[in-house]
């Protein structure tokens, strides 16, 4: 055997053993089922989502509604020049205000008064009176009285530092004046709880819709994908009988053209070859020399043929593989290598229970490879060898005749070499796995893996 092991390289990749097997209802089922509560938690997140939108969307226009509102109608019939001078005064008239008429709701929790340079003129937290902010572009357009706003708060800003220990607020700015004209901004703080309230309403609102719409949806599917199942089972089971008819006519039609020449021609030829061979001997007897040697000659073309046409009655349908089995097919198939004198190692394990399509494919496997060993490795010694286990079985033909580039060959296949392709084809439609080992003068490993069912 050769010394040395060079790299397999995969001839057909094992087919997915699941491509025959009957659908599995139940499993596609119960992936409908997990890819309908995907979708049901997909449409609740977005539902969510888009409902706290909404709901804060429809809070900040109340927001800048009631800001102006109550800008107009409760602070600035209050608001003297006094409280943009710091007049105490002033200032407790607007607290008054504040107070009584705007954070009785429990929803309004914070109101700031601002000058144009951005000083805090009041506010109903003592400790920002006369602390001083930047003012950005929309408190800037809003005290101008061009714009009126709402946003959720920033409470990282320093302006913000004393609503901090509240998770979320919404502030709303309009402009105001005082009596003599000075543009002052009225920002009032509100609760973000009614924004989660709101939200809570409208997912409600359309959830049983929504929600009810897909699984309805799933129910009125699931049968029909049930029936489709078990349509595309039944054409499945139809599809396998066929094939198996398939196969058994072919079978009994191989059988049939085998069992004619073995019970015509070759019956026929072989008397003939016995006819032919008495006559050359009744004519070298009477001295015809010549004529013994014609006949001769004939006889034995006509054994070659018998051979042949007997090789072929293998080839076309092995007796033995239905009637004793495997390992008496692999030995008839060994038989005309060791009449070369090629050494035959025959490793088969009994215990191997093999159905019809497989145990075809492993002799069908098997032969081309030992045709191959016989008509170009030049070996002197051949291993046949035939396993099986929990994975499945594995037949391995290893020779040590002189090799070729296996990779070279994968990759280029030769003009006219019909050997490689028919194994490839011999075995990715019999589901199973070929690997080739292979160089130059180190031999050839030959290893067919296939499943069991």
């Amino acid at each position: 055997m050769a010394n040395e092991a060079p790299p397999w390289h995969t001839v057909v990749a094992a087919s997915p053993a699941a491509r025959n097997q009957p659908v599995r209802l139940h499993r596609l089922l119960g992936w409908l089922l997990a890819a309908g509560v995907l979708v049901l938690l997909g449409v609740t997140v977005l539902g969510v989502q888009a409902a706290r939108q909404l709901a804060e969307d429809e809070a900040v226009n109340e927001a800048t509604r009631t800001a102006s509102l109550i800008g107009t109608a409760v602070i600035q019939p209050v608001l003297t020049d006094g409280v943009v001078t710091g007049d105490p005064a002033a200032l407790r008239a607007v607290d008054g205000a504040v107070r009584d008429r705007v954070l009785d709701d429990s929803a309004r929790v914070r109101v700031k008064i601002w000058d144009h340079d951005g000083t805090i003129v009041y506010s109903d937290e003592p400790r920002l009176i006369g602390q001083r902010f930047e003012l950005d572009k929309e408190e800037l357009e809003a005290l101008e009285g061009t714009a009126v706003d709402a946003e959720v708060s920033d409470l990282r800003a320093p302006e913000n530092r004393y609503e901090r220990e509240r998770e979320t607020l919404l502030e709303a700015y309009s402009g105001i004046a005082t009596p003599d004209g000075d543009r002052l901004l009225f920002e009032i703080y509100f609760r973000y709880d009614d924004v989660v309230q709101r939200s809570g309403q409208l997912w409600q609102g359309f959830a049983v819709i929504t929600l009810g719409s897909i699984l309805l949806i799933l129910a009125l599917l699931a049968p029909l994908l049930w029936q489709m199942l078990r349509a595309l089972d039944r054409a499945r089971e139809q599809r396998e009988r066929l094939l198996q008819q398939a196969l058994d006519s072919s079978s009994d039609e191989r059988r049939r053209i085998a069992a004619t020449l073995h019970d015509g021609v070759v019956q026929e030829l072989t008397g003939a070859s016995f006819s032919i061979a008495a006559s050359a001997a009744q004519a070298r007897s009477r001295g015809e020399t010549e004529v013994a040697t014609v006949l001769s000659d004939a006889a034995g073309t006509v054994r070659s043929s018998i051979g042949g046409l007997r090789s072929l009655l293998v080839d076309i349908y092995p007796p033995t593989l239905s009637s004793e089995g495997i390992q008496a097919a692999l030995n008839d198939l060994t038989a005309p290598l060791r009449a070369r004198g090629v050494t035959v190692d025959l490793d088969v394990d009994t215990t191997v229970a093999l159905d019809g399509p497989v145990e075809r494919l492993v002799f069908r496997v098997a032969q081309e490879c030992l045709q191959n060993v016989a008509k170009h490795s030049q070996a002197s010694s051949v291993r046949v060898r035939l396993r099986s286990d929990a994975a499945g079985l594995e037949l391995s033909i290893e020779d040590d005749g002189v090799g070729f580039d296996a990779e070279q060959r994968l990759r280029l296949p030769r003009e006219g070499h019909f050997g490689l392709r028919l194994l490839r084809d011999l075995v990715a439609d019999g589901g199973g796995e070929l690997q080739v080992s292979s160089a130059p003068g180190v031999g050839t490993r030959w290893r067919l893996r296939r499943e069991l069912p």
